[in-house]
């Protein structure tokens, strides 16, 4: 049994089973939902397809980071049982949350001197940041130490690769990320924007592709330009999405059947509250070990 903690935000996007079963603890941001406030706690106070509908007929959504005053609710029970902490915060490029955790960190570690707490920028989201996490978790088992796992993450955080794509432009526009214009006409030509996740942690448009048949041999074509192995891979792949199944299952069958060495079948998770109130429903996206994000 490690002498630490392994945590992360909600924002991980995995099954509260799945943090449980590989002993990582979380805590939930928040979302409001037509003015109600709810944790983002992995679907157990709203569920996703509940979520997802109400957005879909046209539900307001707004998103709150956690605290300072959170951080340190959270993280004190577990120094005064005399553990160290390891916390990877949900991207930079996509919220200011790793400050507030720093700054509970720089509060307690007056009260507890001689505890550890490490605070990292996962510079990942979503189950990409599961993805992380389950690694880290998979170092920890095998015996590393706080300081090494620290080290690990640091230096191998960026080999973790984003892809996804939308089939539905609403929530984009709403959030400023496609412009009216360009949705309006988006929408009627039947684009499906690709994006990754760059070196900064921040989310960036790369293709406009035309039908969504195309966008899924398309994200499977950009995971096997992004991998060292190529078809060879024998990594972990998992995939989140927004109430859209069914393309999410089609993206992970092209997967498995193009890289049939892969680290078992590719996992499909729901894309949480936090970030599916930016997304809305319709989002695709593909996480895999391979080539350092450089730009």
């Amino acid at each position: 049994m490690s002498d630490y903690i392994l945590s992360c935000c909600s924002t991980a996007d995995l099954t509260k089973e799945h943090f449980q079963r590989r002993n990582i603890s979380y805590i939930c941001f928040h979302y409001e939902l037509d003015g109600v406030e709810y944790k983002d706690d992995l679907g157990e106070s709203m569920p996703f397809d509940r979520f997802y509908a109400a957005m879909a007929n046209g539900a307001d959504t707004k998103t709150s980071q956690i605290n300072t005053e959170e951080f340190a609710a959270y993280f004190e029970p577990f120094l005064k049982e005399g553990k160290d902490i390891l916390h990877l915060c949900l991207s930079s490029g996509i919220t200011g949350v790793v400050n507030s955790a720093m700054l509970a960190r720089d509060m307690l570690a007056e009260e507890y001197p001689d505890r550890k707490i490490y605070i990292l920028d996962s510079l990942a989201a979503s189950s990409g940041y599961g993805l992380l996490m389950d690694r880290l978790a998979d170092l920890r088992d095998e015996g590393m130490s706080i300081d090494e796992l620290y080290e690990w993450a640091k230096a191998n955080r960026l080999k973790l690769n984003h892809w996804f794509f939308s089939t539905d432009l609403t929530f984009f526009i709403k959030g400023g990320r496609v412009s009216k214009t360009s949705g309006f006409i988006g929408g009627m030509l039947n684009i499906c924007p690709l994006l990754n996740v760059d070196h900064e942690g921040r989310l960036i448009p790369r293709y406009k592709i035309r039908t969504k048949r195309k966008v899924i041999q398309t994200i499977v074509d950009k995971m096997e330009e992004c991998l060292d192995e190529g078809r060879d891979y024998s990594g972990k792949c998992y995939i989140s999405n927004s109430a859209c199944y069914e393309d999410a299952r089609a993206v992970a069958d092209l997967i498995e059947e193009r890289f049939p060495k892969l680290d078992g079948k590719v996992l499909i998770n729901s894309i949480g509250t936090t970030i599916g109130a930016h997304t809305g429903p319709g989002t695709v996206a593909v996480f895999f070990w391979g080539k350092e994000r450089v730009d």
